[in-house]
This record gives C-alpha cells, sequence and structure tokens, in this order.
C-alpha cells in the first residue's frame, strides 16, 4: 500500500491534514495522521513508531511547530537525526510551521473568511502583518484576536483546511510541507 505517514506534535495539526489531505494527494496515496500530545512526546516516541511501522511502501513526514525555539536550523537537524536512528531515514522528510501552524491560516485570511464566516479578513492579507505570517511572534493569539476569539484549534483547523490555498506562497513553512508532500507522493507513484 502507497502511504504517507504523519507524525504530528499535536490534534491540531491531524485536524487541518484531514481535510487538506485529499484535496492535494492523489487517490492512489492513503495517508495516516498520528498525533502527540507535544513536542516532547513527539520527539520521545518518533524513533519506535517509525522503526516499528511495518509498510514498507510508507513514507513519513514529521511536522512540529518552532514555537519559540531560537534556531530553525538546530531543531530541524535534531529531528533529522532522530529519523536516521530507525534505519529509515531515506523514507523520512522533517518540516517546522514556522512559529505555530496558525501561520499557514493567516498565509490565507481569504480561507480563514470563509471557513469561520467572519467578514472582512481577506482584505488585511496585503497589510505588513499578514504578508510574512511566518514572522510573526505568536500566529495563534494573533488569529484568535484577527477572527474575534471565532478561531477554536480544532474545528478551525478542520474548517481552514477545506479552504486554504495550496500554493500559497506567504508561508514559507506552508510551501515547503505542501512540495514536501508533493515529491514523496511523486516518489511512491513512480517507485511501486
Amino acid at each position: 500500500m502507497k502511504e504517507l505517514v504523519f507524525l504530528l506534535e499535536e490534534a491540531s495539526a491531524k485536524a487541518l491534514l484531514t481535510t487538506l489531505l485529499p484535496r492535494l494527494l492523489n487517490a492512489e496515496i492513503s495517508f495516516r495522521l498520528i498525533p502527540f500530545e507535544g513536542k516532547q512526546d513527539l520527539e520521545k516516541q518518533l524513533v519506535k513508531r517509525i522503526r516499528g511501522y511495518q509498510n514498507r511502501n510508507a513514507r513519513f513526514i514529521v511536522l512540529r511547530d518552532l514555537d519559540s525555539h531560537p534556531d530553525c536550523l538546530q531543531l530541524k537537524q535534531r529531528l533529522v537525526a532522530l529519523c536516521q536512528e530507525t534505519g529509515k531515514a531515506e523514507n523520512c522528510l522533517v518540516r517546522l510551521a514556522c512559529r505555530e501552524l496558525e501561520a499557514f491560516y493567516l498565509a490565507d485570511l481569504a480561507a480563514v473568511e470563509r471557513a469561520l464566516t467572519v467578514s472582512g479578513l481577506s482584505k488585511k492579507q496585503n497589510t505588513n502583518k499578514f504578508r510574512t505570517p511566518d514572522a510573526l511572534g505568536s500566529p495563534s493569539r494573533e488569529l484568535k484576536q484577527l477572527t474575534g476569539q471565532v478561531y477554536e484549534k480544532i474545528a478551525g483547523s478542520v474548517a481552514i483546511g477545506e479552504h486554504i490555498e495550496l500554493d500559497n506562497t506567504r508561508s514559507p513553512s506552508f510551501r515547503n510541507l505542501v512540495a514536501g508532500i508533493r515529491r514523496l507522493e511523486q516518489e511512491l507513484m513512480v517507485g511501486n
């Protein structure tokens, strides 16, 4: 079975991918979403989960928020090193959401507007703050404030995942995630 396995920091990432992946992936590729109880739980269980995974045709994507970690490259290297411990590093991809998953949503305020039925958000997309949402210190706080507290992590992520523009370039971390998913999907399509 051709399968993408996502190892996720938390349930909100699962909520987003539940509605985003069917729009992104070829129907021949199945996916499994494995949320953890935060970044420490993810890192603690990552090696065991990947090493023990039985599907030889699986590809793994580790998705974690950067949060307040001071060095993106150092964090990514640490996660890559964990993937190398599994013996399946060639089948693994690490992606970081800079700073938080909500930066992806702030990069597409039209999608947030449609998903949460909060009018007027898309007009704010070209303001300095929302042109490069990966640079924001706390995207989740910004999103809650911007939506008048309408945004909730799980329900909001599901709803926004149905509308978010797959080719949006305002969030480099979102663009890199989508490009990585597409690359692994292509490997699975031509490899088997």
